[in-house]
């Protein structure tokens, strides 16, 4: 990479955030990190390693941590934004003023925002305009793996070639491979869809009902997410990829899963309130699942394992009767 190449600004620094800023800074890019606690930057810099959500990844030299946002994102060509979904539209209203012309935009946020029942990629176009370099990064990704730097594929979405492909090859590397699309919808739909998902089969194998029912779960699961996908104007095939089938595997079946460790929390009769505070980390899935129950309502699209987590999540129905429910539903052709 070019040593005169603009900084990249990464906002957020949780795992996710600090993963990316690392691969990123691994390829030679410079690379600037800034996230809304200043005394946890200022804990970062000084230890160069993220204590909080990724110890044991030591930071290069090529990132800089920064604890104003406009320092962060001034003379920076792209900017990658890693925060939960409730908090993408402040940070990109935030940071619009900011931007030097032809700046652009890149997110690793995944879920609807709950309050509109839009995607990050509209929310962006409500702020930027439709003419704005935008991408999606997504797939099975699990932060700790990519600090650590094991071999890791994920997909980059956007609506600029030319910028998909410029973020592939910066974070592609000996242990890291990266895949372009056109498919901001697609891409989207799977990383909101699946953290429901991933609640379930935490739920399921939590309450030991095997692995029939896991992969029952995963593989019906999966069809709700393509019924969605295709009736907000995906394409089916994308979830088939790294950010369909993929990451929703990932997600379902490994306990670094936030969304996964939640449904495994339920299931020993934990709270919602009080597995999310065992986990000590934001699970996209909850409000997801409230998300994506109204999304589908409005585009009309049948989607009752999701609608079932709902359920249990937010009108405290019994996971065993909601799996009963499933059960009982009128037999038709797969």
């Amino acid at each position: 990479m070019p040593a005169d190449k603009p900084p990249i600004a990464v906002l957020g620094a949780g795992s996710w955030g600090t993963a990316l800023a690392l691969q990123f800074a691994r390829s030679g890019r410079s690379v600037r990190l800034w996230g809304r606690d200043r005394e946890q930057l200022l804990a970062i810099d000084a230890s160069r390693c993220n204590d909080r959500y990724l110890p044991g990844a030591r930071f290069p030299e090529n990132i800089e941590v920064v604890t104003d946002i406009q320092a962060c994102v001034a003379g920076a060509k792209d900017i990658l934004i890693s925060v939960p979904s409730h908090g993408l539209r402040e940070t990109l209203t935030t940071v619009a003023p900011m931007l030097d012309d032809g700046a652009r935009i890149c997110w690793a946020t995944k879920g609807f925002e709950l309050s509109t029942g839009k995607l990050p990629h509209q929310v962006a176009q409500e702020i930027f305009g439709d003419q704005q370099p935008i991408a999606v990064l997504s797939g099975p990704t699990f932060a700790k793996e990519v600090g650590e730097g094991l071999p890791t594929a994920m997909t980059i979405a956007a609506n600029d070639a030319a910028f998909a492909g410029e973020l592939a090859t910066t974070l592609s590397g000996d242990n890291f491979r990266a895949y372009t699309s056109e498919d901001i919808v697609g891409v989207e739909v799977g990383g909101a869809v699946k953290n429901v998902l991933a609640i379930g089969a935490g739920l399921s194998d939590g309450l030991g009902f095997g692995a029939n029912t896991r992969i029952a779960l995963i593989n019906r699961g999966l069809v709700e997410m393509m019924r969605l996908g295709v009736a907000l104007g995906a394409n089916s095939e994308t979830f088939m990829g790294l950010a369909g089938m993929g990451d929703l595997v990932l997600t379902c079946t490994d306990d670094l899963s936030r969304n996964r460790r939640m449904g495994l929390a339920l299931a020993r009769g934990r709270s919602v309130q009080e597995a999310q505070d065992e986990i000590q980390q934001v699970v996209e899935g909850v409000l997801a699942a409230k998300a994506v129950k109204e999304v589908a309502e409005k585009a009309q699209v049948v989607m009752p394992i999701c609608n079932e987590i709902y359920r249990i999540l937010y009108e405290g129905v019994a996971p065993r009767e909601a799996v009963g429910t499933l059960m009982r539903r009128g037999l038709k052709p797969e």
